[in-house]
């Protein structure tokens, strides 16, 4: 079942990621890698984050989303690009279509974030609620695309939203070309792939830990277990992180690539965003923040190493930000 993905995964590759750079930045500019002191002190190591929550749209999801429409064929996408998403990246997809003249429907879950529907709906994009989670919501994707013709972007099976994705890798290395860990969330696993991805390849001696929930494992079991699992459900706070499964292409990167994935009871994730918001000065999501509690959490392994943590994206919504203040 996977072996499609294994030859896919041939296209995710230092070069590939390269040539993304020139559709990325055309659209926006390079994020700040910022070392911080009170971090650095809580764990005993040497702490840098990765500003992906100041990109367009609030995420690092922009980045594969413009090199996805730089490499499309426009002949293909009469009816318009469809996707699935909790958030980011619909709002990744619908801010870059816009940008491409292309029309971008996006498939939420029943009750998904007003605040995040707006914003899509803001950059043109046309929303449809359906189902009770992500999960369900990809599967209404493919009725769709038989009915109406849409080009459906399965985000974390994409080769070019993987490249896109890169282009944060690079420069991390490019700040600091020293470091020792990376600590990434893990939701569909695009993002910590096309890390892992660029890591392995510059220095293989560079830890790449992934973060996920432990109310949504799915990676950490396949992981274990050795084969691509799907669970029956995944309802962490973390929206970013409440999938059911990785994507197969980013699964068959990061089970050899990756060296730890550390869970978070959703407790562990409110304090994350409190954490990131008195360290860093910075708002963000629930997903974008579990670096931040991750390394507190393992901070006896990380002690005296140089450490980046990647604050994915900032889109946290009042009801967790009140959740975690409180």
């Amino acid at each position: 079942m996977l072996r499609k993905y294994e030859e896919l995964s041939k296209m995710v590759n230092i070069q590939g990621i390269i040539e993304a750079q020139g559709s990325v930045y055309r659209n926006i500019k390079k994020t700040n890698l910022i070392y911080y002191s009170e971090l650095s002190r809580i764990t005993g190591a040497q702490i840098y984050v990765k500003h992906e929550n100041h990109n367009p749209t609030g995420s690092f999801k922009v980045r594969g989303a413009l090199n996805f429409f730089e490499h499309v064929n426009p002949e293909n996408m009469e009816a318009g690009v469809l996707v699935a998403t909790r958030g980011n990246h619909g709002l990744a997809m619908s801010w870059a279509a816009q940008k491409y003249g292309i029309p971008c429907t996006v498939v939420v879950p029943e009750g998904n974030n007003p605040e995040i529907n707006r914003i899509i709906e803001s950059f043109d994009g046309q929303i449809i609620e359906h189902g009770d989670d992500f999960y369900e919501a990809q599967f209404y994707c493919d009725e769709l695309v038989e009915s109406a013709g849409y080009y459906y972007v399965e985000q974390g099976n994409e080769p070019h939203i993987l490249n896109g994705l890169g282009t944060m890798g690079m420069e991390i290395f490019e700040d600091l070309p020293d470091l020792e860990v990376i600590i990434c969330p893990i939701g569909g696993g695009a993002g910590c792939a096309a890390l892992a991805t660029v890591a392995k390849t510059i220095n293989p001696d560079v830890e790449v830990i992934g973060v996920q929930a432990e109310k949504a494992p799915a990676f950490y079991r396949s992981w274990k277990q050795g084969e691509w699992v799907v669970l029956d459900s995944a309802e962490t706070i973390a929206e970013g992180l409440a999938a059911r499964s990785v994507f197969q292409l980013p699964y068959v990167i990061l089970k050899d690539k990756i060296t730890d994935v550390i869970l978070l009871s959703e407790d562990e994730i409110l304090e994350g965003v409190r954490l990131a918001l008195e360290t860093t000065h910075n708002l963000a999501e629930c997903a974008g923040s579990v670096p931040v509690k991750a390394a507190v959490k393992i901070k006896d392994r990380l002690a005296g190493k140089k450490v980046v943590l990647v604050m994915t994206g900032g889109n946290l919504d009042k009801k967790h930000l009140s959740a975690a203040l409180g």
